[in-house]
C-alpha cells in the first residue's frame, strides 16, 4: 500500500462520477471513492514487491541413498486462482494458473509458486506478459531445468464491454528450456489436465 497515493485515487473516482452525470454526494456514492481507493491498493500491491523473494529461500534436493544426486522430474501446481487488472481498461481478469517446472539442484515449497503469481498479477497487467513474467521469474529464481506456465482466464473487458462475449476464456502459455519442446510441453500439459489444443 506504500505506492498507492489513496487521496489521490479518491479525487480521481471523484472527478469520474462528476464526469458521468452522477451525484458523488448521494447516500449510495459518498463513500465510493474511499472504497476505490482500497481496492486498488489491493489490486496493485504487487508493484512494491520483487516476486523473486518468493524464491530466496530453496531447498536442496540432496542426494539419494546409493549417492547419486537426487532428482525429481516434474513438479507440478494446478489451478492456482488468480486475479489481475488490465491494464487496457482497468477492469478485473480472473482466472487458474497451472505451473510446472524441472527440478535442476533445488526446489522450493510450494506456498511460494502462488506467492509468485499473486505478486505479479497484482499489477497493471497484461495476460501474455503475466505468463511470460511468472515463466522468468522462476527460471531466474530456481535455476530448473524447464518452466511451463499456463494461463486460462475470463476477462471484464470482453465479458461486460463491447461483443459481451460471457462465455469465453483466454488462454496463455509460456514455456522455457526443457519443457519448451512441443512434446514435453504436451505432455506437462496432459498431467495439468487441460487440453493439449490450449
Amino acid at each position: 500500500m506504500a505506492g498507492v497515493d489513496a487521496r489521490r485515487i479518491e479525487r480521481a473516482v471523484l472527478e469520474i462520477l462528476l464526469a458521468i452525470g452522477e451525484d458523488p454526494d448521494r447516500p449510495g456514492l459518498t463513500r465510493t471513492p474511499q472504497r476505490v481507493a482500497e481496492a486498488y491498493a489491493e489490486f496493485f500491491a504487487g508493484l512494491d514487491v520483487d516476486p523473486l523473494s518468493h524464491l530466496a529461500d530453496t531447498v536442496p534436493l540432496g542426494a539419494t541413498e546409493a549417492g547419486a544426486p537426487a532428482t525429481s522430474d516434474a513438479v507440478i501446481l494446478r489451478d492456482l486462482a488468480f486475479r489481475s487488472v488490465c491494464e487496457h481498461h482497468l477492469l478485473p481478469f480472473v482466472g487458474t494458473a497451472h505451473v510446472a517446472y524441472l527440478p535442476n539442484e533445488r526446489v522450493v515449497g510450494l506456498g511460494r509458486i502462488p506467492a509468485v503469481v499473486d505478486t505479479l498479477a497484482s499489477r497493471p497487467q497484461l495476460q501474455e506478459r503475466l505468463a511470460e513474467e511468472i515463466a522468468d521469474t522462476l527460471q531466474a529464481g530456481l535455476d530448473p531445468k524447464g518452466v511451463l506456465v499456463v494461463l486460462d482466464a475470463q476477462h471484464r473487458c470482453v465479458t461486460t464491454r463491447g461483443s459481451r462475449q460471457e462465455r469465453s476464456s483466454t488462454v496463455t502459455i509460456a514455456s522455457r528450456g526443457a519443457l519448451a519442446s512441443p512434446a514435453a510441453r504436451a505432455e506437462i500439459i496432459a498431467l495439468i489436465g487441460i487440453s493439449s489444443d490450449a
